[in-house]
């Protein structure tokens, strides 16, 4: 954004653009920019929630490892639920990331945000099947 800036300085000392054209450009920049992330925000927020209260009960990165997100009693979540753990990490972050270090140290491993929304955080059991 600095560089942005700079370059419309730039461009309004060597004539190329006046002032207001400049202050309009940056204002369609940053406009611009907060839209994207806004739909960024929706984006990421839509992607955890859809995922955690799915079947998969998780991401990408979770099934990748091996874990689920459950309610207290190892059901799938809801929607809902996964919308509330999900905003509930923002709080868990605010101070130095103290909600998500609380994990290592509760009864049942839960981080702030996994307390707000009623959730647990398993190591997902594999079944074999007999190959007889």
């Amino acid at each position: 954004m600095a560089l942005f800036g700079i370059s419309a300085a730039s461009a309004i000392s060597s004539g190329n653009m006046d002032e207001t054209q400049a202050i309009g450009l940056m204002g369609a920049f940053f406009g611009a920019a907060m839209v994207l992330y806004l739909v960024l925000i929706v984006e990421i927020w839509l992607y955890f929630a859809l995922m955690e209260s799915s079947k998969f009960q998780g991401t990408v990165g979770k099934i990748a490892i091996g874990i689920i997100v459950t309610d207290m009693e190892g059901n799938r979540i809801s929607f809902a639920r996964a919308k509330g753990r999900y905003f509930g990490k923002i709080l868990s972050s605010l101070i130095f990331m103290i909600g998500f270090i609380m994990a290592g140290f509760t009864e049942k491993k839960q981080a702030l945000h996994d307390m707000l929304a009623g959730t647990l955080v398993w190591k997902k059991k594999v079944v074999k099947e007999n190959s007889n």
